[in-house]
């Protein structure tokens, strides 16, 4: 006869399972909820405008590499521009493609992409494609299974990670080392069209030619170095690059191992520093305590400051209300907002005082300031600007404004999201 040890079946295995489950569990609360880097905290006071030597020298020494002249920069706008100049560019590589890229869905897009891509490798460029994990939708999808068995070098950004954290949001592809695409595009079919319909995104994206085009591709070689472990370099990739304009430019990255801050100091810098307007389109608007206080005190100077965003129209509706909810201090101050109305707002540029402009891939939010790998195109030129701000003005044209008493009348479902999803701020 058993003893009724004997008869009871171990209980050893359910409990190592679930001391590892809770290990695991403990580990990636941690990792994503309790970041260890200390954060700027204190006000910015800028006693210089951003047309000053003293703010090229702090952008451009502090936080990252030097505003090169001799650039010139093409903006294109959705998906009727931008994909087919990239498709040309790639189409037109000889020696390399470097290719990084966040969101890419199964379709006829990101099909068009993929049999470019390998049919410049089967001609003998050089191309190499880095995809992150969290953006595609299936890393087994039909682009990215084409590639894989084709010649194209291909690698999947952190696919083993603990963290819903430090993704690669950069969107950057480098044609011979000469010319730079730099932006917010996904390579997706809901991105195809004008940007005035519902469903589909409403984005910019730029070309790049010049000395800067060489900091797009070593924005591109940090990752892939992390990810590959070969080093890409030579002519193919960093050829001598000529004057091909008049714009000065910078290409501003920031990632996790060189210091996640450096996004967000770069945006309260140039807060602190304007002087007459601040003109801001973004998708995902969720300043943090001291992003909002430095646009309090700039209308507190006398700058004006107004803000494109999303309409209802979104894919993240509880990002959308826990944004609104920070608005009502901002709009007390001064600051005007408007929500774009035809389509799915995807845009992320920045205004300052008719001279200077950072453009890319980075929303406004703790997500893109602290947690993500992101690359901007910053831009010093006069023109530049003015063509931008009437990219602006026409997507202010599209767009409803919200006042305060609007905002007091938003709905009550609205009301509730926007306080319940507070508490996960820090991961939007």
């Amino acid at each position: 006869m058993k003893t009724p040890f004997e008869r009871c079946p171990p209980v050893w295995p359910k409990l190592l399972g679930a001391a590892v489950a809770g290990g695991f569990a403990t580990l990636f609360v941690a990792r994503n909820f309790f970041p260890n880097e200390k954060k700027i905290s204190h006000r910015i006071h800028a006693d210089y405008s951003v047309s000053d030597d003293a703010f090229v020298r702090t952008v451009g020494q502090m936080l990252g590499p030097p505003l090169l002249a001799g650039n010139k920069v093409t903006a294109l706008q959705n998906g009727d521009e931008i994909f087919p100049a990239m498709l040309e560019g790639i189409r037109s590589a000889r020696t390399s493609i470097t290719f990084e890229n966040f969101l890419l869905k199964e379709g006829r897009v990101s099909d068009e992409f993929a049999a470019a891509l390998v049919e410049r490798a089967n001609a003998g460029v050089q191309v190499h494609f880095l995809q992150d994990a969290l953006g595609c939708d299936d890393v087994r999808n039909r682009a990215m299974n084409l590639l894989r068995r084709s010649k194209v070098e291909l690698e999947v950004f952190r696919f083993f990670n603990l963290t819903m954290n430090y993704r690669t949001h950069r969107k950057i592809l480098v044609i011979d080392g000469r010319v730079g695409f730099i932006g917010g595009v996904g390579i997706a079919d809901d991105w195809q069209g004008d940007g005035r319909r519902r469903g589909y995104w409403r984005d910019s994206h730029y070309r790049v030619e010049g000395p800067a085009v060489g900091q797009i591709q070593q924005a591109f070689m940090d990752n892939w170095i992390e990810t590959r472990g070969h080093l890409l370099h030579g002519d193919d990739y960093f050829p001598k690059l000529e004057k091909a304009g008049e714009d000065i430019c910078q290409i501003f990255k920031s990632s996790a191992g060189e210091g996640s801050d450096s996004a967000r100091l770069m945006l309260l810098i140039s807060i602190a520093a304007a002087r007459q307007h601040i003109r801001i389109a973004n998708a995902y608007f969720i300043p943090d305590q001291l992003c909002r206080e430095t646009l309090i005190e700039a209308c507190r100077r006398g700058v004006k400051v107004e803000v494109i965003v999303p309409g209802s129209d979104i894919d993240a509706q509880l990002v959308r209300s826990v944004g609104k909810a920070r608005w009502p201090a901002l709009m007390e101050a001064g600051v005007r907002f408007y929500e774009y109305q035809p389509g799915r707002f995807h845009c992320k540029y920045l205004l300052v005082d008719d001279c200077w402009a950072s453009v890319g891939s980075a929303n406004l939010d703790n997500r893109s300031m602290s947690l993500n790998e992101e690359a901007n195109l910053n831009v010093l030129d006069h023109k530049f600007v003015a063509m931008h701000t009437k990219v602006f003005e026409d997507d202010k044209q599209q767009s409803r404004e919200v006042t305060l008493a609007d905002w007091r009348r938003r709905p009550w479902n609205e009301k509730v999201r926007g306080r319940l999803g507070a508490v996960l701020r820090s991961q939007m």
